[in-house]
């Protein structure tokens, strides 16, 4: 019988959930099965359960992996002494980076979640619309600081948010931007779009 390869730091589960994220992106949570990601994997269905318990639970994990990582990276921001302006340039550097670098978990993470069941569904909402809340304050007092232009707040995270989303169109393009480049671009684009002259 076939056993799932590991590699680099990797546990076996780990596995499953970077095969299952390409395979949640690629064909979504509700077309792909637990047969498709075997095959991906490269064992029978049935040695899957040695180490998860469904296809929701799978979902589950990458969803609220990608949470964990965006709320504890917020954390350190919020805690920093940078200014305001440099903490919202932070923030969007670590989306766009895991966007660029970390696209098949971000993907679903962002896509898929509605798929969620009861009560994480609930949660995981709450996580997303907290985030946005954080990401408000930051801007809020960076407007009280004089450091960042008088803007309707949430129209300006939306606009932001949705700019690195974007970052799908470049994962499918065949004419590559340098990934470094695409991050320059953006970042010159929505910071210098909340610079105070």
């Amino acid at each position: 019988m076939a056993r799932i390869i590991t590699g680099n730091d990797l546990s076996r589960k780990d596995v499953i959930l970077n095969a299952a994220a390409a395979l949640f992106r690629e064909k979504g949570y509700k077309a792909a099965s637990m047969r498709d990601l075997a095959e991906k994997v490269g064992v029978e269905a049935a040695s899957l359960y040695n180490h998860i318990r469904s296809k929701t639970e799978i979902l589950h994990d990458i969803c609220f992996n990608i949470a964990t990582l965006y709320s504890d990276h917020m954390d350190q921001v919020e805690t920093s002494t940078a200014s305001s302006l440099k903490k919202v340039e932070t923030v969007l550097r670590f989306q766009i980076n895991q966007m660029i670098h970390n696209y098949a978990e971000v993907y679903v993470a962002d896509r898929e979640w509605q798929y969620l069941a009861e009560p994480h569904l609930s949660t995981y909402q709450n996580i997303r619309h907290t985030y946005r809340k954080r990401l408000n304050a930051i801007i809020t007092r960076g407007i009280e600081n004089n450091e960042i232009k008088e803007v309707n707040v949430p129209s300006a995270i939306w606009i932001m948010l949705h700019a690195i989303s974007g970052i799908e169109s470049w994962h499918r393009s065949k004419t590559k931007v340098d990934p470094a480049v695409l991050e320059e671009n953006i970042i010159s684009i929505l910071i210098d779009g909340l610079r105070k002259n």
